[in-house]
């Protein structure tokens, strides 16, 4: 009994007769199932720990009572704890994917997720939903502009933040110069079409449309 509570979990020789011999078969079985449990804690942590296998749960333990209760006693708080994470792999696979609709459920069966736990599905719910804000805005702009022909458009930069908000600023800056560029080359085209060759093109420009600011200038 001593080497047991000092973690011990050795059987001993079943020897003797009558009370003894039942006394140290009821003891070796305890031993055994104290070796049983914490060979499968052990199996367990070296498969999520090794091989990244978070389905790995204890098998039963012989015996009832508490011996199956400490079972699945572990096995539910690795069910807790793993299926937030699986369904946030879940939702960024999506992601990864193109699949901007998926979110991560913030709640467990019939309960909150909490803590931690809850910290880390909000935090990619919120990553997905700026991603989602972000590629439907830019998407709707450069529709308007390149499909749509319609100049003028901006992409909505609230409830962007950081990176997210930077780009689509840049976006917007690219549309306006774009917009303020064709509609000046615009007008003055019109101009001259009407007899007016009083007008040129003032707006700053770079590259090919440089190139056609001088072209309608020297025209004019």
């Amino acid at each position: 009994m001593t080497a047991a509570r000092d973690g011990d979990f050795t059987k001993v020789p079943e020897t003797g007769h009558g009370m003894v011999a039942e006394l140290t078969a009821v003891y070796n079985q305890i031993m055994d199932r104290s070796v049983h449990f914490t060979t499968e804690v052990r199996r367990v942590r070296r498969e999520l720990v090794r091989h990244g296998r978070l389905d790995e749960r204890l098998s039963a333990s012989p015996g009832q009572g508490l011996w199956t209760s400490r079972v699945n006693d572990v096995n539910q708080l690795l069910d807790a704890l793993v299926a937030p994470a699986a369904n946030a792999t879940r939702v960024l696979d999506a992601v990864a994917g193109g699949d901007l609709t998926q979110r991560v459920d913030l709640h467990d069966g019939t309960r909150e997720l909490r803590g931690d736990l809850r910290r880390l599905g909000r935090a990619v719910n919120r990553m997905v939903d700026q991603l989602s804000l972000f590629t439907g805005e830019v998407t709707r702009v450069a529709r308007e502009v390149g499909t749509e022909g319609r100049l003028g458009g901006r992409a909505k930069v609230q409830g962007l933040s950081g990176s997210w908000r930077d780009v689509t600023e840049a976006v917007n800056t690219m549309a306006s110069r774009l917009t303020a560029q064709v509609r000046d080359i615009a007008a003055v085209t019109t101009a001259v079409a009407r007899g007016d060759l009083t007008r040129t093109v003032t707006v700053e420009a770079t590259g090919e449309l440089l190139e056609l600011k001088l072209t309608v200038n020297t025209m004019v």
